[in-house]
């Protein structure tokens, strides 16, 4: 008997992968057998195991759908996000990937994980985003673009250094010398902004983190902002100066000399469907092996 609620259910995932193909039929069945209808990509090139889905177009996905099940690596989740961003759509993500951050259920406990799910036994989580606009020195927009984990300022060239030139507010923060400069979520502190040095937030804090790409200056470090900020960059003029601004992996544009970047955080919000035992430091200790002592011994 079909519980209330997720009664169409979208499912994104790269299917021609074996290792996402195998449970991805697996939750097919299981949300057939449940009486849901489940809706895939037409877009995607959609193989026979996954006949049981109904495509539609990837435009109307969302729009059709009660809940997204990302099946793959946090890729594959930020891809469903821009897919589901501005329609409310909740998410939840099981993991085919390496780390895992935001698809947080494994194939071997999925079934139990989303029985219970689908009879209304979860813990809802809303994500901060981020939205990011060009503004080009001719007055022409690019944008806005949604990001659940960072907005990318980098540079375009290997070998060619950039000066960001900060705003916070309006008020006049840093000239950032370097390979460029990161705007994350509480949800991207254990993305790119991790390995460039940056802290890990809890990803209800509500706030916003800017952490600078390979700084020329050693005392330039990470800063975590309200989430109320308006965040403002544009690069200084070099010889070959060029940047690109790229939002969840996933290129807006180019930023020229005098262009602006607008990041702020967006009126929407993700929403991240997650088993009643979920525990955000559990997977902390589980995916970066905190508290394993690694050394190995002799004898």
């Amino acid at each position: 008997m079909t519980s209330p609620g997720f009664r169409t259910i979208g499912l994104v995932g790269r299917f021609q992968d074996p290792q996402v193909l195998e449970p991805a039929t697996a939750v097919l069945a299981q949300l057939r057998a449940d009486g849901r209808r489940v809706l895939v990509a037409r877009e995607d090139q959609v193989p026979a195991a996954m006949a049981a889905a109904e495509q539609v177009a990837e435009a109307e996905l969302a729009g059709a759908c009660d809940l997204v099940i990302a099946v793959g690596g946090d890729g594959t989740m930020l891809y469903a996000l821009r897919v589901v961003a501005r329609h409310g759509v909740p998410l939840i993500g099981i993991n085919r990937g390496r780390l895992g951050f935001l698809t947080d259920i494994s194939p071997e406990d999925m079934a139990g994980h989303l029985e219970a799910i689908l009879a209304g036994r979860y813990v809802a989580e809303p994500r901060l985003l981020l939205e990011a606009t060009i503004t080009t020195a001719d007055g022409h927009q690019i944008g806005p673009a949604l990001a659940l984990n960072e907005v990318v300022l980098t540079k375009h060239l290997t070998g060619h250094m950039l000066d960001v030139v900060t705003w916070i507010n309006g008020n006049y923060l840093n000239t950032h010398g370097g390979d460029g400069l990161i705007i994350a979520t509480p949800t991207g502190s254990t993305a790119y902004a991790l390995s460039c040095g940056g802290p890990i937030m809890q990803p209800n804090v509500d706030a916003l983190l800017m952490v600078p790409i390979c700084p020329h200056t050693l005392s330039d470090r990470p800063l975590v902002l309200p989430s109320s900020s308006q965040i403002e960059t544009c690069i200084e003029q070099r010889l070959d100066t060029r940047a690109q601004v790229i939002c969840d992996g996933e290129l807006l544009g180019d930023l020229n000399a005098g262009d602006r970047l607008q990041v702020r955080a967006a009126a929407e919000q993700a929403t991240l469907l997650h088993p009643e035992d979920y525990n955000f430091y559990e997977i902390l200790r589980s995916k970066l092996h905190w508290g394993h002592d690694g050394r190995w011994r002799r004898g």
